[in-house]
């Protein structure tokens, strides 16, 4: 899937579905990173939380996440998140469903 790096709001998160999988992506700097968008802890959705520096926070229970590895840095999560395949070539940014080792 494709999306122009200039429709991501630094700092905010954003939802998008690729092939059906929900994928959360998120613009730190000029870099983009895409990881799966449900917490493994619950049921909630780390697009609608907040990002600081290169960690996300789920909104329901305050588990962090590394955007750049996937892995789950605070309680109450442990696992980590599956971590997609970003490229940026200028205002084209593609997310690809092969999906990279997480947690690493």
């Amino acid at each position: 899937m494709e999306l122009s790096f200039s429709s991501l709001t630094p700092g905010k998160p954003r939802q998008v579905d690729l092939d059906g999988v929900k994928v959360c992506v998120a613009r730190v700097g000029d870099e983009v990173f895409a990881v799966s968008d449900l917490c493994t802890h619950a049921d909630a959705m780390l697009s609608e939380g907040e990002i600081s520096d290169y960690k996300i926070e789920c909104w329901l229970h305050g588990a962090e996440f590394d955007l750049r590895t996937g892995s789950a840095l605070t309680p109450p999560a442990s696992s980590p998140l599956q971590v997609f395949h970003v490229e940026r070539n200028d205002d084209v940014v593609t997310i690809s469903a092969n999906t990279e080792e997480s947690g690493k």
